[in-house]
């Protein structure tokens, strides 16, 4: 275990420069360190995580903003850009993006106490989305919240905030699909890495006022995209 300069633990490094099939089969290979219960302690530094590319994606930038929680007021922003050496495949853009994630949130003067990144948590094929793969490198709690569904069957959740359905794989329940306002369409959150499915409904739902998506996701996208 290694010590970055913002404080956060490293538990786990590997190379990134791996082909799509060695990719997959590290993913296999983390998938059993995820801790899917709460060991969270106190969240007051809660992150949003979102990346964009620029140059017709030669370039990956990766944008974090953290916000005081539960105020949810922007409390500290940072972008990294480093050019993109992984193609773009479905279900492996963890590495794609995180070598420009990780050298953000190296950047920040805190390391955040909850991470909420703009992806998928345990609801992917091999349960290894970008919020779990990210969480398990820095060692913080981490959700994903996604726009899209990637993996998994439900059924609609009822139109009113709050409400969710359970999003299914093989017999398991890997996320949720929750309905962050009513009359909208619903986000699909999944445990990243040391927290409950419940606990990542109860933060993603404290971090929504009047929008679709997470004050998290809100602020981190903006950074992420704009030129």
């Amino acid at each position: 275990m290694t010590q970055s300069p913002t404080g956060m633990k490293t538990a786990v490094a590997h190379s990134w420069n791996l082909s799509p099939a060695e990719a997959i089969a590290l993913q296999r290979e983390l998938r059993p360190h995820l801790i899917l219960e709460d060991r969270l302690a106190a969240v007051r530094r809660v992150a949003g995580v979102d990346v964009g590319f620029e140059e017709s994606g030669a370039v990956t930038r990766a944008a974090i903003a953290v916000l005081r929680y539960p105020e949810l007021e922007v409390l500290e922003t940072a972008i990294a850009r480093r050019p993109t050496s992984f193609p773009y495949v479905p279900g492996l853009l963890s590495f794609r993006e995180l070598p420009a994630v990780l050298e953000a949130l190296e950047s920040l003067r805190e390391p955040p106490d909850l991470l909420l990144c703009d992806g998928q948590g345990i609801a992917h094929p091999r349960r290894l989305g970008i919020a779990s793969h990210l969480g398990l490198l820095v060692d913080i709690p981490s959700i994903g919240v996604a726009k899209t569904r990637l993996y998994g069957i439900h059924d609609d959740p009822p139109n009113q905030r709050g409400a969710w359905a359970p999003l299914w794989a093989k017999g398991e329940i890997i996320g949720a699909v929750l309905r962050t306002r009513s009359n909208v369409k619903p986000l699909y959150i999944s445990p990243g890495h040391r927290i409950s499915l419940d606990t990542a409904i109860h933060y993603v739902m404290a971090c929504c006022t009047r929008y679709r998506l997470p004050e998290t996701t809100r602020h981190a996208h903006r950074l992420a995209s704009e030129q």
